[in-house]
């Protein structure tokens, strides 16, 4: 299977990075328009550098592209690609609007091409174990969760971020993990209500998903938290309450002055104790998926579904309002 990767930024480098280690896979090149970032990665991972999408669609032996470029970009590339004929795995979130990803999913359809998207958090081992925990009934019926997640702003690292219009903040771009893995493990939502607050260096969210079963789920997302990157989820059944932290994983904990401030340089890449990252065990599943015709654990259905939880979300915050789901139509406001 020959793949490459479009932006060499943070998500590039992993993918390509993953793309090197996994057996039976060539990363045959990377473009970045930045064409000091493109020959780093390139002379790191020993592939080409190409600095022209269309150069490298035209020159490199292709059979699947990643798309790690920023958010806005992400339907014309997937569109792009797909034109080409070949399949597509692009970061999450799928896009901005709602419109746009129905367009992007319909397309590689017609163009006969897979599309996948990245939500990770279904492929980390501590949200899968916690998933298979909750499909056992080891808690019981579903009463009530709390998902947590919070880190460093990215907008120190990559401007783009910062331009609400191209990134739609803490929700759209972080918040949305929980949000998937909320929906996979409690099924379709039925109303949204979202509190959401912005400065220069902070983004906070508070989110609160009442799902069509009846269960809720409390969000917290935060966008220049002070201390490091982590993750935390409960969910409480009837029969008892299944609990997730990052920082109980840690076999080490060290604190340091300064640490905080020094890893907001860069944009952050979320950390699992197994023995490869969850981005590798997300890109092998995607090119078995690819090679054996499989359907994915995660699809593009389901990152629609997620994108629509996270516009609800977005218009709840902007109004002081609960928003009901499908949004198709127009919002409805509870």
């Amino acid at each position: 299977m020959k793949v490459a990767v479009v932006g060499c930024g943070t998500m590039g480098t992993v993918h390509g990075t993953d793309y090197s280690l996994l057996p039976g896979v060539e990363l045959t090149g990377v473009c970045d328009l930045d064409r000091e970032t493109a020959r780093d990665l390139a002379g790191h991972l020993e592939t080409i550098a190409y600095f022209s999408f269309e150069d490298m669609m035209a020159e490199a032996e292709i059979d699947a592209v990643s798309i790690a470029l920023p958010t806005h970009l992400h339907k014309e590339y997937v569109m792009k690609a797909a034109d080409l004929g070949k399949h597509v795995i692009c970061e999450k979130p799928i896009a901005l609007t709602l419109e746009d990803a129905e367009e992007m999913i319909s397309y590689c359809q017609e163009k006969g091409v897979r599309l996948f998207i990245g939500h990770v958090v279904r492929f980390f081992p501590e949200y899968a174990d916690l998933k298979r925990k909750l499909d056992s009934g080891a808690a019981g019926e579903p009463g009530v969760a709390h998902l947590k997640r919070v880190g460093s702003h990215p907008g120190t690292a990559k401007d783009w971020y910062n331009d609400f219009d191209k990134s739609h903040g803490v929700i759209m771009d972080m918040m949305i993990h929980d949000i998937d893995f909320a929906r996979w493990a409690y099924g379709e939502v039925r109303e949204v209500f979202a509190l959401n607050r912005r400065s220069a260096d902070q983004d906070y969210a508070l989110v609160t998903l009442r799902f069509e079963s009846g269960a809720i789920a409390n969000l917290e997302g935060h966008w220049g938290y002070p201390g490091a990157f982590s993750t935390a989820a409960e969910f409480a059944g009837k029969s008892g309450i299944i609990r997730m932290n990052s920082g109980d994983s840690n076999s080490l904990k060290l604190l340091r002055k300064g640490a905080a401030k020094a890893s907001a340089s860069r944009v952050q890449v979320p950390k699992s104790p197994s023995y490869q990252d969850p981005y590798y065990y997300e890109l092998e599943h995607f090119i078995t998926c690819i090679r054996e015709d499989k359907e994915p654990l995660v699809t593009a259905e389901d990152a629609l579904r997620a994108l629509e939880i996270v516009l609800a979300a977005l218009e709840s915050a902007r109004t002081g309002q609960p928003v009901r789901l499908p949004l198709k139509g127009g919002i409805a406001h509870a």
